[in-house]
């Protein structure tokens, strides 16, 4: 399960690592193609220190992935059983395992070609963009399926990302439930494994 994870993080790390803070087109298809364009040759600039690559993905992560929701549906259904004070604590340290998980997979795929090759428009919300990691000697052709939510059609957000088939949101979910059906669903032994993570 953590390979399958640390795999589907590492993807999801290297489409994000290269955006700056700027504004991307708000076409889903075009906003992804934006994103790609800009991963060889961010991560290519010897000049950049992986401090400063970790704080670009940081900043990218928060400007355009829905870490909220992403964290409420990793949860699962015990999310319902919670109290406000509680969910807030939980979101504060997904954030932070998130964000640490992207920083953490820090690997140059400058020599990987990327190529947007569809979209479909699920409904007015959700919008799936089809990509693919061209093969290389290293390593085989790769599709990647981005789900892209447009309730506010000026300002796309990335909520998951489905590599070869495994979906990044449903497989931490999994991990998630996992923990909690061996702890009797009580959400403090994953926030003590967020903790864990983070602080290490």
């Amino acid at each position: 399960m953590k390979k399958k994870l640390f795999f589907l993080i590492s993807i999801f790390f290297f489409c994000l690592v290269s955006l700056k803070a700027v504004t991307y087109n708000s076409e889903p298809k075009i906003f992804v193609q934006e994103l790609v364009d800009d991963a060889v040759k961010t991560l290519s600039d010897k000049s950049l220190t992986v401090e400063e690559k970790n704080e670009f993905i940081k900043k990218i992560a928060i400007e355009n992935v829905d870490i909220e929701a992403l964290g409420l549906y990793t949860l699962g259904k015990i999310r319902k059983d919670l109290d406000e004070n509680k969910i807030s604590e939980y979101q504060v340290l997904f954030e932070k395992y998130f964000l640490k998980s992207l920083t953490s997979r820090l690997t140059d795929y400058s020599s990987q070609k990327f190529e947007v090759i569809n979209s479909e428009q699920k409904s007015s919300n959700y919008t799936i963009v089809n990509s693919k990691i061209a093969e290389s000697i290293k390593s085989p052709e790769i599709k990647i399926d981005w789900r892209v939510f447009t309730k506010n059609p000026q300002k796309p957000l990335i909520r998951d990302l489905v590599v070869e088939g495994l979906s990044l949101a449903r497989t931490q979910k999994e991990e998630f439930a996992s923990i909690l059906n061996s702890n009797d669903n009580d959400v403090n032994a994953l926030i003590e494994k967020l903790k864990e993570f983070i602080s290490n």
